[in-house]
């Protein structure tokens, strides 16, 4: 197999990287092969800051065994966890979906909102956010009350993403949104014209900064 930017799922949820991997599908025509994985130690969902931590060994592992056939990797897990000891681990481009999706969406609008699965999540967004030093550009973080799993169901799941998303564009003021969980990803376009807002994705923006730096040779 050729060398690749690999895209870990931290989750064991096959499905979610599935939609990780149509997501990033119109990248490929940039010309760099992308592969997703899932990392089958991980839980079904991360819904918690504890989840998300107990990712981190198995997935530098498996980064470890992937080594030879990477050109670079994406943490597709909103909260980036095991970011910096990945980037501890390998001298190749690591690029996590929630700093770059902020990334984009200081580009495209003054105030971003982020739709977020968990009232649980949030607290560890805004962390990572007041981390990133960009709090004072947040207009707001939004749950829908829907666990990963329940992502799939396109019925329940997109009316949700939709009213969450007007929300933060009428009431706190966004005037771009991010997505604020990787299983999110299939319904960006729907999202999009319902608010009438650039809506980032994130695992598309993370991919596309990672394209980038492989592409510029960049290293430490």
């Amino acid at each position: 197999m050729g060398r690749a930017l690999i895209v870990i799922n931290p989750n064991s949820s096959a499905a979610v990287t599935r939609g990780i991997d149509a997501s990033v599908e119109p990248l490929r025509a940039l010309g760099t092969p992308i592969r997703c994985v899932t990392l089958a130690e991980g839980p079904p969902g991360i819904e918690t800051q504890r989840q998300a931590d107990l990712t981190i060994a198995p997935m530098l592992d498996l980064a470890v065994r992937l080594e030879p056939e990477a050109l670079g990797y994406v943490i597709a897990c909103f909260g980036d966890p095991g970011l910096h000891a990945l980037r501890d681990q390998t001298a190749r481009p690591v690029v996590g979906i929630q700093e770059a999706a902020v990334m984009a969406a200081l580009q495209l609008g003054q105030r971003f909102g982020v739709i977020s699965i968990r009232p649980a999540s949030v607290p560890r967004h805004m962390r990572s956010f007041g981390a990133m030093g960009v709090l004072q550009r947040l207009a707001g973080d939004r749950a829908l009350g829907l666990g990963v799993a329940q992502l799939c169901d396109a019925a329940v799941t997109q009316q949700a993403m939709i009213d969450t998303g007007r929300a933060l564009r009428d009431q706190d003021g966004a005037d771009v949104l991010i997505m604020g969980c990787a299983g999110m990803a299939g319904y960006r376009e729907a999202l999009q014209e319902a608010a009438g807002l650039p809506v980032v994705e994130p695992c598309q923006a993370a991919a596309a900064h990672a394209l980038g730096q492989i592409a510029l040779g960049y290293a430490r």
